[in-house]
């Protein structure tokens, strides 16, 4: 496989931190003349974050990189793109790993390396299976974990997990004894598309890595972990796979007892009723997410986005029936392509499109709540204009 011109670069990131280093040594191991870019973020309390670059006999270099706002990950940002630039103008690297601290997400970071104008040919999270079940569950905060990567840090540990996992389109699974068959479904029901490379030593793949000019007495295929880091990547439909309207959402799924439900109906939810039911559904299921319509709010693409027993509501815009013709140019290809794969005569691309994925599942139960919450035949008879005038039950939700 042929390295694209310049330097470049693969993204490694994941709160999983021994999977991680397990990850980048392999890569480090595979890659002669590789060298890893890493920023520790847990200095930051004494006013710094600590920047290391190594290759596989040990550190090359280190300094520190100002906090920027009181912010380790703004610190980051600032000071990641001329790192790569010094190193890509140096010519002595021939691809460089971006070890992310634990709670960085790698989103940001592709997006800030690619606009530096840097090539990112890969983007991975790393995995241990069998902590997917118990990272997803914990709603403890970032900052209670000593992982926050600033002081207005909100997030939690179960919802940046998530994001790590799906965001990558590939993840790197380490080779650990506690995982059974559960949890290996797990992730690949939560994940269906990724590529999934494992950590462990050997596995060539049939590719030998020719476009690496390797010095012929080292030449041997490259693993599957290194062949993905070189695959190449598009930040803009990474992006778009994420985004709640055209979400590539994981489909319909029972092995190994865990299940995925994929619920999908052209009714609005009564706006009361759905609120009401807000933590039975939270709760349902270990990973939740999708769109939905809410009956007083025609116009609004509700986010629904659950982990670790919380829930995150928000608006991602309107939908696109609701936007006049003249409109339409403004919206992304990618965006207009999937509401015309899902559109209504009636109703345009307005509908839910919930994913529930668990161990232990409760179907039955769980279709029962979602439609109890639904509009009844006579208050979808009423019409758009009763819809509105049902109680708006989401609108403190929706300010905070």
């Amino acid at each position: 496989m042929a390295v694209p011109p310049g330097l470049p670069v693969v993204i490694v990131g994941g709160l999983h931190a021994d999977a991680r280093r397990a990850a980048v040594a392999r890569l480090l191991a595979d890659v002669p003349g590789s060298v890893v870019l890493h920023h520790d973020l847990s200095t930051a309390a004494a006013g710094t974050v600590i920047r290391t670059i190594r290759d596989a006999t040990g550190v090359l270099d280190a300094g520190e990189a100002p906090l920027v706002n009181d912010c380790a990950c703004c610190a980051l940002r600032e000071d990641l793109v001329p790192e790569l630039e010094r190193l890509r103008d140096a010519g002595s690297a021939r691809l460089a790993v971006v070890e992310l601290w634990d709670s960085v997400e790698p989103k940001a970071m592709a997006e800030v390396v690619t606009a530096g104008g840097l090539t990112v040919t890969g983007v991975i999270t790393a995995v241990d299976p069998a902590l997917v079940l118990p990272y997803l569950g914990n709603g403890d905060d970032l900052a209670d974990a000593g992982l926050a990567a600033a002081a207005t840090d909100q997030r939690t540990v179960a919802d940046t997990f998530a994001r790590q996992l799906e965001y990558a389109p590939v993840l790197a699974v380490a080779d650990s004894p506690e995982a059974d068959d559960e949890d290996h479904e797990l992730l690949a029901q939560l994940h269906p598309t990724a590529r999934r490379a494992p950590v462990g030593p050997g596995s060539p793949s049939d590719r030998a890595d020719d476009g690496l000019t390797v010095p012929a007495p080292r030449r041997r295929p490259l693993s599957p972990l290194a062949d993905a880091a070189l695959a190449g990547f598009d930040v803009e439909a990474a992006a778009a796979a994420q985004h709640p309207a055209c979400a590539l959402l994981p489909a319909e799924a029972d092995a190994h007892g865990v299940s995925t439900l994929v619920w999908h109906r052209r009714r609005p939810f009564h706006p009361e009723r759905l609120y009401a039911a807000l933590e039975d559904l939270t709760c349902a299921a270990a990973r939740s997410r999708g769109r939905f319509w809410l009956a007083d709010k025609p116009d609004t693409l509700f986010h629904w986005d659950a982990a670790g027993g919380a829930l995150c509501v928000e608006s991602a815009g309107p939908w696109l029936a609701s936007l006049p013709d003249a409109a339409w140019e403004m919206v992304p290809p990618v965006r207009r392509a999937a509401a015309a794969l899902d559109w209504h005569p009636e109703h345009g691309d307005r509908g839910q499109h919930l994913v529930f994925t668990s161990p232990g599942l409760d179907r039955d139960g769980l279709e029962r709540l979602l439609e109890s919450c639904l509009l009844t035949d006579a208050e979808y008879a009423a019409g758009p204009d009763a819809w509105q005038r049902l109680p708006h039950a989401f609108d403190t939700l929706l300010e905070v």
